[in-house]
């Protein structure tokens, strides 16, 4: 889809088309300024745009337009006046919303000085920038040129290898380029100010020196790679510095980022030392991972002796190493433009996305557009990002450019060559330093004009109406797939579901749930060849080392299991949170090392029983009528799996670190779901490239369904897909029709005498707000126990015991008695100081859950569990349940198992409730239903209801025990209820324990029952 094509408004698109106008004009203008200096530094224009539109400082307008200026065409008709016309258009939009728009208005003056000089003097092209900026770049165009690349691959063949190399300035690049040498098979012996990072030298096979002097002595070649030019002229003269311990005929590389003229000066004092120092102008760019990889891109220039003998060197450290003509400094020189456009184009991204901003625009959206136009660069791409996410960790830090464009400044000044955008790009850069933003990343240059303007650039996803939306999307596929999926049952394969905790099973009924995994029990459930079984892994509780051990072993059993009984036709799917926390990708990275490559991840995170919705690609988390994009709900926040992009594309690309980039991977829609069916989803599935990832809009359990059914046809074509997906994929996938929630009744179970029992472990404020409406509406029959989780996981493990014992002896009393017993953590949420840590701590909660849920010895007349960790710390540690069947749900989104023969409480109705599902009268309504019989508490309400029934109530005088017990019995029998009398005689004689026995019994009773004390008549 063309990206401008999603601004849905003509005046959006307008919008979006002035901000590339103004990219347009700050990057031409700067092109232009950034060739003067190179040709005024003495480069030839043309070895500056081949070196320059393949690094960091290309944009599309240098690419595309320079090439058209140095032969001396003309790039458009009238293109001065156009761009003037243009631009000001722009700049009048900006005074009208007062929005300063220093760099374009720079840009512009420029403009206008080209059209000046083009009006008066008959000018065009390059001869109208010539007069403007006042160098003569056509003349340096048409000298002779030459290859650098080509003088760089004639060094290899000359160097010869040093048996020791110095390395002053171990920084991230500084590191990286050493460690790098010594991976290389260089003796290197290395020196920098911060003594942490000698030792992490020392250990990655270095070796190391107190002072520059000391790393100096007996070297052949030396690296300096410090900072900036003080740090390099302290290290090699100053106190203990480098040069006077030097042996006759070293070599110095230079690989800091200086200025021309300091490399010139120090060039001219190594030869007054007359001890044939050579220098090597040769500064890098690449960032830190290619300095450690060796694949820097490096510009060397000096003396044809001096680059012969470092020239083993400069190959080890590049992948593209350029030999610039014209002596020391040169290299300097051509890294000086390229950071003059590095710079401008940072500021430039920062300014063009702060106005679309202003204009109101999306800024997601508008980074998309950008970067399919002609207003992209190298830098707006690999910065604006930043910016939209707000996230300014130090990649590269911002003062760095205050340090580089200074160097612009000094040099423009010396060389009489104004550069008006490179000036006032410095003073952007100068102002984010004086702010306190100079260790933020370069990208913070954005601030200034938030800070400026009140505009924030973040691009966050809007809420937006759940009504509204869905209403706005196409109709529905008219038929119902499941009904052919359903046909497929014995030609489709076994679905193996790997639940990362119990809550997956939500959707489901009738299919087994296995909690242990060894290969005996994975061939006796392959062997009856069912549609679909679970296997209960709860690696969401583990570290994710642990956890992809885990599911490495799971799939090795499955495969040899499989092998056993001949079935080797089923699919893996991953069952994870539908608000997107868990182990990605490290849990399907484990799965396809054992499983081999598939042909597409399928990621389908669609829930409709818990809100969750994926359109034109977001993520969504239903509230009420709002579709809240998920990176801005509490889940998002959560300590072991917090994530930041709703954007299903870019939450790929942010959990895997930028290993799979948000552009490659692919989108089912919801258009082609509802416009093309099943059919047309098998053949876009088909026709993926293998190994592919794949995200899948719904919005609706048809949608689902309509994707299930693709990709079963896909898969019958012989396509293999590893599946990454909330709980609704598996119902359709397997073609389950819904069924209504079961009640006690349904199982048997409603005239059992013990209280059911309720764990609460879950943590989000959404089961706290649960927990609190349990309470308010079932007080007078739920007894609440609430364990701290500061006792459990924070304090000695005396104070940990005598927690666990006292819960559990709370809970054994009540369930006795009948009582509906709330077992809980308290509330407070304690992390810890990295997301292991913070498992660490849910783990010990949990564990004191289960150890308290194990010493209850009263078999409860149900068990709830709230929350995924705990449900399964409940069932396999404290209940050891080693299997079990879902019969259906409690609650839609809530799965309701009977644990089977081998556990602790055999047949028991088992209910997980997720601890992000329902709203907040969810857990009480499901309590409720699962409650005993209320029990009508005075007279006048039992008469009432008799009434309106149209039946008798019987009241019933007792003087013991045996009495009560007959009364009871047979009220049960005729399901009547009854008054229970204590005879006065019988109160004097029987006292107390008399009344205790009453009231115990006719608690326990099916039957409502009263017990009244009748006083002596008078």
């Amino acid at each position: 889809m063309d990206p401008l094509a999603q601004m849905t408004t003509s005046d959006q698109s307008r919008k979006s088309k002035m901000v590339i106008e103004l990219l347009k004009g700050i990057h031409f203008v700067s092109s232009v300024e950034a060739i003067s200096l190179g040709v005024q530094a003495g480069i030839h224009p043309w070895i500056l745009y081949d070196i320059i539109s393949n690094a960091a400082g290309n944009s599309w307008v240098f690419k595309n337009y320079i090439p058209y200026l140095l032969q001396g065409k003309q790039i458009k008709d009238d293109f001065l006046n156009t761009s003037v016309q243009d631009l000001g258009t722009v700049l009048d939009m900006a005074k009208s919303l007062i929005f300063p728009l220093p760099l374009l208005a720079a840009a512009h003056q420029q403009f206008l000085a080209g059209c000046r000089h083009a009006d008066a003097n008959g000018l065009d092209g390059l001869k109208v920038w010539e007069r403007v900026l006042g160098v003569q770049i056509k003349d340096a165009a048409d000298a002779e040129t030459y290859n650098p690349e080509q003088l760089a691959k004639q060094l290899g063949t000359k160097s010869q290898r040093p048996n020791k190399i110095g390395f002053i300035g171990l920084g991230a690049m500084g590191f990286g380029m050493a460690t790098h040498l010594v991976k290389s098979n260089f003796c290197v012996q290395g020196y920098d100010v911060y003594k942490p990072t000698l030792s992490r030298f020392e250990k990655a096979g270095g070796l190391i020196g107190g002072s520059p002097a000391e790393v100096s002595k007996d070297v052949e070649v030396l690296i300096v790679m410090v900072t900036n030019e003080v740090q390099a002229e302290s290290v090699l003269y100053g106190v203990n510095g480098a040069v006077s311990v030097l042996l006759p005929g070293a070599s110095i590389i230079l690989s800091s980022t200086v200025s021309p003229a300091f490399v010139s000066r120090l060039e001219l004092r190594l030869q007054n030392e007359n001890k044939g120092l050579k220098l090597i102008d040769a500064p890098v760019s690449g960032g830190v991972t290619r300095a450690s990889e060796g694949t820097l891109t490096i510009m060397a220039s000096g003396t044809d002796e001096a680059l012969e003998h470092a020239g083993s060197v400069l190959s080890a450290l590049s992948e593209k190493l350029y030999v610039i003509k014209g002596g020391c400094g040169a290299g300097s020189g051509v890294k000086m433009v390229n950071q003059l456009l590095a710079g401008v184009h940072i500021a430039s991204a920062a300014e063009a996305m702060a106005f679309g901003a202003r204009l109101g625009l999306d800024t997601r959206i508008l980074f998309d557009v950008i970067k399919a136009s002609e207003g992209t660069s190298w830098m707006f791409e690999n910065r604006a990002p930043h910016m939209v996410d707000n996230d300014y960790t130090p990649l590269s830090a911002l003062d760095i450019f205050v340090k580089d464009l200074g160097i612009v400044a000094r040099e423009c000044a010396s060389r009489r060559v104004p550069l008006h955008i490179s000036t006032v790009a410095l003073q952007l850069f100068l102002s984010g330093s004086a702010s306190g933003w100079g260790r933020l990343d370069d990208s913070a240059v954005v601030k200034v004009y938030e800070t400026l303007t009140g505009v924030k650039v973040e691009g966050k996803v809007a809420v937006i109406s759940k009504t509204t939306t869905l209403a706005s999307l196409p109709s529905e596929w008219a038929v119902d797939p499941l009904d052919d999926i359903r046909k497929l049952d014995n030609n489709l394969k076994t679905l193996v579901v790997l639940d990362d905790d119990p809550t997956g099973t939500q959707t489901v009924h009738d299919v087994d749930v296995l909690t242990e995994w060894n290969v005996e029990s994975l061939a006796q459930q392959l062997r009856s060849r069912p549609k679909c079984f679970f296997i209960l892994t709860n690696s969401r509780a583990l570290s994710s080392d642990k956890a992809s051990a885990l599911i490495t072993d799971i799939c090795q059993n499955l495969i040899t299991a499989a092998k056993s009984v001949g079935n080797n036709d089923y699919t893996v799917v991953l069952r994870g949170d539908s608000t997107l926390r868990g182990h990605f990708p490290e849990e399907p990275d484990a799965a396809v090392s054992v499983l081999g490559e598939m042909d597409a991840w399928i990621i389908c995170p669609f829930f409709l029983q818990g809100g969750r919705y994926t359109i034109e690609d977001v993520h969504y988390v239903a509230d009420s009528d709002q579709l809240i994009p998920a990176g801005d709900t509490e889940f998002a926040k959560d300590a072991s799996f917090g994530y930041k992009s709703s954007n299903l594309r870019e939450w790929v690309e942010e959990k895997t670190r930028g290993r799979i980039q948000a552009s490659s991977v692919s989108s089912v829609s919801i258009q082609l779901l509802r416009n093309g069916g099943p059919t047309a989803v098998c053949e876009y599935l088909c026709s993926l490239q293998k190994g592919s990832t794949c995200i899948v809009n719904s919005a609706s359990d048809r949608d689902m369904a309509v994707f299930a059914a693709g990709m079963a046809q896909a898969e019958l074509k012989g396509k293999r897909f590893l599946c990454r997906t909330a709980a609704s994929f598996v119902s359709a996938r397997i073609g389950i029709i819904p069924k209504a929630p079961i009640l006690p009744n349904d199982l048997g179970i409603s005239k059992g005498k013990s209280g059911g029992l309720i764990v609460v472990g879950s943590y989000v404020p959404k089961t706290t707000k649960q927990v609190q409406e349990l309470k308010l509406q079932c007080d007078h029959n739920l007894r609440s126990i609430e364990v701290s989780v500061d006792k459990l996981a924070m304090k000695s493990a005396e104070e940990r015991e005598e927690e666990i014992s006292d819960a559990a002896d709370m809970a054994d009393v009540y369930l006795r008695t009948g009582k509906d017993t709330l077992v809980m953590s308290s509330r407070e949420l304690i992390t810890g100081k990295t997301p292991s840590e913070s498992l660490d701590i849910n783990f010990k909660v949990s564990s004191g859950l289960v150890e308290i849920v194990r010493r209850i010895k009263t078999s409860p007349r149900y068990i709830l569990a709230k929350g995924g960790i705990t449900s399964s710390d409940i069932a396999t540690k404290a209940l050891e349940a080693k299997r079990a069947r879902i019969v259906g749900q409690a609650l839609a989104g809530v799965p309701l198992w009977q644990l089977g023969p081998e556990s602790r409480h055999p047949g028991v109705p088992y209910i997980v409730f997720p601890g992000n599902v329902g709203d907040t009268k969810a857990l009480a309504e499901v309590v409720k239903s699962w409650a005993r019989p209320v029990r009508i508490s005075s007279t006048k309400d039992l008469l009432a209801d008799a009434e309106k029934g149209g039946y008798a109530v019987g009241a019933f005088n007792v003087y013991n025990l045996e009495g009560v017990e007959a009364v009871i019995s047979a009220a049960e029998e005729q399901k009547s209820p009854a008054i229970l009398q204590i005879h006065p005689s019988a109160l004097k004689q029987g006292g107390n324990p008399l009344v205790a026995c009453c009231i115990s019994a006719a608690e326990q009773a099916t039957v409502s029952f009263l017990n009244k004390k009748v006083m002596l008549f008078v």
